[in-house]
């Protein structure tokens, strides 16, 4: 859950990136960490195993820009992937102000997704988070591999809802600033009226985190060229028996090469 210091004035931000083992969540924080000027984050740590793997979370506080006279830092999290780390994923998930799905798009990984998902669901419950009205973005990542599960697909199958979604290879930093930018622009105003009891239309552009902030998140990555969110007007819902065939010939077409 955020938290205001109005000793220091600053309100800190939780965001936590939720997926299956080896989907690009730490990845996404190692290449922020990477492309911040110091100024604008604190240190990255990482508990890892031997492998380099996950076993409790990644943590990186980041400055933000500010609301009001306040500073914003986000403090952006990992869950553990690996499915008997199912305790530390509860711990990391509790008071989160916003969620990042980063789900690996190829298509052997499907199972691995909607078993994720549905942990991320379960656990949200366990935590009284509503999945329906917390801020989440879907980030489908490993766009830069062949034999992907395509976009309409996960959409169909993850988000229903209609979240904001991104075409990531955050190796590369392809959409990694953009998933970031996408969901401030969800967490930040819901934050803002818990902590300050503004309604939307009663938020004066001085007291608005400013579109600039995000903005320039985004920029200082934009050497790699990052993917812009996709565009859900465009997306048409498939029954499920569609899709399925649809993956199908997905699975044919990958073990036939």
């Amino acid at each position: 859950m955020s938290f205001i210091n109005f000793a220091t004035k600053t309100i800190a931000i939780k965001i936590v990136y939720y997926g299956p083992g080896l989907s690009g969540k730490t990845t996404n924080l190692r290449y922020i960490y990477l492309k911040l000027d110091s100024a604008y984050r604190g240190d990255l740590v990482c508990l890892e195993t031997d492998t380099d793997r996950t076993y409790f979370f990644d943590l990186l506080p980041i400055r933000a820009g500010m609301i009001g006279e306040y500073k914003v830092h986000f403090q952006l999290m990992t869950v553990p992937g690996q499915v008997f780390y199912e305790a530390s994923r509860k711990s990391v998930l509790r008071g989160s102000d916003g969620i990042i799905f980063v789900a690996d798009s190829q298509i052997p990984l499907l199972d691995a997704n909607l078993e994720s998902f549905d942990g991320l669901r379960r656990n949200c419950v366990q935590h009284d988070i509503d999945l329906m009205k917390i801020p989440l973005v879907f980030q489908y990542n490993k766009r830069d591999l062949n034999y992907l599960i395509p976009a309409e697909t996960f959409n169909n199958l993850l988000n229903p809802r209609r979240s904001p979604w991104v075409e990531a290879a955050a190796v590369n930093g392809v959409g990694v600033f953009e998933s970031l930018r996408e969901i401030s622009k969800l967490a930040v105003p819901i934050v803002r009226e818990r902590l300050f009891g503004e309604k939307p239309h009663e938020q004066t552009d001085a007291n608005q985190f400013s579109a600039r902030d995000l903005e320039d998140l985004q920029g200082r990555g934009q050497e790699a060229g990052e993917a812009g969110p996709g565009q859900m007007t465009q997306v048409k819902v498939k029954s499920r028996q569609d899709v399925e065939d649809e993956l199908d010939k997905l699975s044919k077409e990958f073990h036939s090469k």
